[in-house]
C-alpha cells in the first residue's frame, strides 16, 4: 500500500482502513507552480481557453516551481514500476490525488500523459480499479463512491 505522504491523502487511507502505508513522494499531487490555489475558472480570466492538460503551468516562487505533464508522468511512471513487480503478490493499493491518479492511470494503460483529460475527474473517496484482463492493463471501474 502506497499513499502520497500529504497529510490529507494519508488520512484517507487510515479512514479507508488500510495499515502499513507506505508513503510515497512520487505520489504527491501535480505542483501547480504559480496557479497553486487558483480554480480553472480564475486561471481562465487571466489566460482565456486555459487547459491544464494542454497549457500546464507557470512557474511560482522557489518553493512552487511548476511541473509539466511529463515531469509528472515521470513521477507515476517510476510509482508503476515499482508496483508492477509487487502484484504477482496480491492487489496492491494507492492513495493519490485526482491529476496526478489520472496520469498514473492513463500511464498504466500506456498512453501518452496527455490522455488523462479523456478520464473523468475522480471525486474524493471514491474508488478506481485498474487491473489486467488477458495481459492487457484496463481500468475495471472509475471513481466509485
Amino acid at each position: 500500500m502506497f499513499s502520497s505522504p500529504l497529510i490529507r491523502a494519508m488520512r484517507t487511507a487510515e479512514l479507508a482502513g488500510l495499515t502499513g502505508v507506505q508513503p510515497d513522494p512520487d505520489l504527491v499531487e501535480w505542483d501547480y507552480g504559480g496557479y497553486e490555489g487558483l480554480t480553472a475558472e480564475q486561471i481562465q480570466e487571466s489566460r482565456p481557453g486555459w487547459d491544464l492538460w494542454r497549457d500546464g503551468v507557470v512557474a511560482g516562487g522557489a518553493d512552487r516551481p511548476g511541473e509539466q505533464l511529463q515531469q509528472v508522468a515521470a513521477r507515476t511512471d517510476a510509482v508503476l514500476d515499482r508496483i508492477r513487480p509487487l502484484l504477482g503478490e496480491g492487489d496492491v493499493a494507492v492513495v493519490a490525488h485526482g491529476h496526478l491518479a489520472r496520469v498514473l492511470t492513463v500511464r498504466w494503460l500506456g498512453l501518452d500523459a496527455s490522455a488523462a483529460c479523456l478520464l473523468g475527474h475522480p471525486h474524493p473517496g471514491t474508488l478506481s480499479f485498474l487491473a489486467v484482463e488477458h495481459g492487457q492493463p484496463v481500468i475495471s471501474a472509475w471513481n466509485v463512491p
